[in-house]
């Protein structure tokens, strides 16, 4: 009887980006806090334009400083004191 040999399961570019969203607005912070994350990390893993769209799709604000996004998860307004 031959070994049964287990190899993973190779995901296309495709289904790993939306593995990786489905994690970052999974967190705890996303719901009605902020997020924030690396802008390089972002590029790197998925395109600044697919995040911004799923920013965008959820309803949510994307802020940029530095090289970090800030994403306010939830709709409601903005106001920059300082």
């Amino acid at each position: 009887m031959g070994r049964l040999i287990l190899r993973p399961m190779m995901t296309s570019a495709s289904n790993a980006s939306e593995i990786w969203l489905a994690r970052v607005f999974a967190a705890k912070a996303a719901d009605g806090h902020v997020i924030r994350r690396n802008i390089a990390w972002v590029e790197r893993e998925i395109g600044r334009d697919r995040f911004m769209a799923e920013v965008r799709r959820r309803g949510f604000r994307l802020l940029q400083t530095a090289d970090q996004f800030i994403v306010v998860c939830h709709s409601g307004p903005i106001h920059v004191l300082l």
